[in-house]
């Protein structure tokens, strides 16, 4: 039965998508509200307030440089390991954050579903938008420590801002993936982290591609993070290469999960009430 339901909507995904596009330009008020709180709620009573968003990625930069830079001797380029390590966390602590926020969000708002109706695609949208906030307050460090190495700052730098539009995409679609699954079977929360914790490994924020033979490269591609965090490395260092196939590849990846998570969340919201 639900094949033939997921078939049938299947047939008509572009509308769907169209549809889902249209109502929430229409609730764009809503979607404005839902960041506003999601910002308010992640730092509310607490002491440090926003500096959650620069204290995380520093101290797990802090002890990346210790264990892999310092003692593992892991190679980073002819990059001082801080800088290279840190360059990568920016843009992964926002997709980890991001995705777990996304898995969670329908299950997370389980008694305004019930009680009122909205598109519900305003949740994760609403969860990758707000997690920007933190990337822009961390990449402050980035910049400190570009000054701190005597690391020439360039306009190739803010091509790093269009290279995240694919990081949005992906954590996005996976996390609405996640937050359909979630709605049925609620251990996916505990698979949640595992999942980032394996991908985080398989992404190369600790160590970077060059370690890799050559003709093995296009398999990190990939992994649709992967060939970003490359691409960014790529365009805040000038010493390093830009791989601009790597970086297709990726983005190609990521918007197809978009476009997969877009269309099965809307596909299955209908029925979130019933099995809340």
């Amino acid at each position: 039965m639900q094949n033939t339901l997921i078939s049938a909507a299947g047939s008509r995904g572009p509308l769907a998508v169209a549809e889902g596009l249209r109502e929430l330009w229409a609730y764009r008020e809503l979607l404005y509200f839902m960041i506003w709180r999601d910002l308010k709620v992640r730092y509310k009573q607490t002491a440090l307030g926003a500096l959650w968003a620069v204290i995380v990625p520093t101290m797990t930069m802090v002890v990346f440089t210790i264990f892999f830079g310092r003692l593992a001797k892991m190679p980073s380029d002819g990059i001082a390991y801080p800088v290279f390590s840190y360059s990568a966390l920016l843009p992964w602590t926002y997709f980890s954050q991001a995705l777990s926020n996304t898995g969670n969000c329908v299950v997370t708002n389980t008694d305004l579903i019930t009680k009122v109706y909205f598109p519900r695609l305003i949740l994760p949208l609403a969860s990758v938008v707000s997690g920007l906030v933190d990337f822009l307050i961390a990449s402050s460090v980035l910049l400190l420590l570009f000054v701190y190495y005597d690391i020439d700052l360039h306009w190739r730098m803010l091509l790093v801002l269009p290279l995240m539009l694919p990081v949005v995409c992906c954590a996005f679609g996976a996390g609405a993936l996640l937050a359909i699954v979630n709605v049925r079977y609620r251990d996916i929360k505990y698979t949640i982290p595992f999942l980032i914790q394996m991908w985080l490994f398989l992404t190369p924020v600790i160590y970077p591609t060059s370690i890799l033979p050559e003709k093995f490269r296009f398999i990190v591609a990939l992994n649709p993070i992967a060939g970003i965090i490359e691409g960014i490395r790529g365009v805040l260092f000038l010493e390093k290469p830009v791989d601009w196939q790597m970086i297709g590849i990726s983005s190609a990846i990521s918007v197809t999960i978009m476009v997969a998570g877009c269309l099965y969340f809307l596909r299955s919201e209908k029925k979130f009430a019933d099995i809340i």
